[in-house]
């Protein structure tokens, strides 16, 4: 009988701490967001991370990275976006294989009504998995 590796099983019981904690923020986040905004997570995600680009564009492989996405599920989300005008697409001047997106003054709106109730969520959500023994180290962890 092999001898157990306690490095192996800490990172994976380290693994499975972040993966219950994120699932507890997500869910407490989409419910929020759907319930007041119709938006899901990833499509706050897509339009904050636009939003802090400061008037500029990013491309789809960017995008894609920063909202752990894969190109053709993020294709999917970037048109749902576009569709309700929340985003817009236009190809690269330079790379007409490129395609940028950027934020629509009515997609910044949306997220500025979002922030708030996204924020507040967030802060329950994390207060309440502080209460959780098993989640209460990597709270902290997060919250410095």
């Amino acid at each position: 009988m092999p001898i157990a590796d306690d490095a192996v099983e800490v990172r994976a019981q380290g693994w499975r701490t972040l993966a219950a904690l994120h699932g507890r923020l997500e869910e407490a986040l989409e419910k929020a967001l759907q319930a007041e905004f119709d938006l899901s997570v990833v499509e706050y995600t897509v339009l904050d991370t636009l939003a802090r680009q400061d008037g500029w564009h990013m491309r789809m492989q960017q995008l894609a990275r920063a909202a752990a996405l894969s190109h053709s599920a993020t294709t999917r989300l970037v048109n749902r976006l576009e569709n309700r005008g929340l985003l817009s697409r236009y190809l690269c001047a330079d790379d007409r294989r490129g395609i940028y997106s950027q934020i629509t003054e009515q997609g910044r709106e949306l997220l500025e009504r979002a922030r708030p109730v996204h924020d507040a969520t967030l802060k329950e959500a994390l207060d309440a998995a502080g209460s959780v023994p098993e989640l209460d180290r990597l709270v902290e962890l997060f919250r410095a």
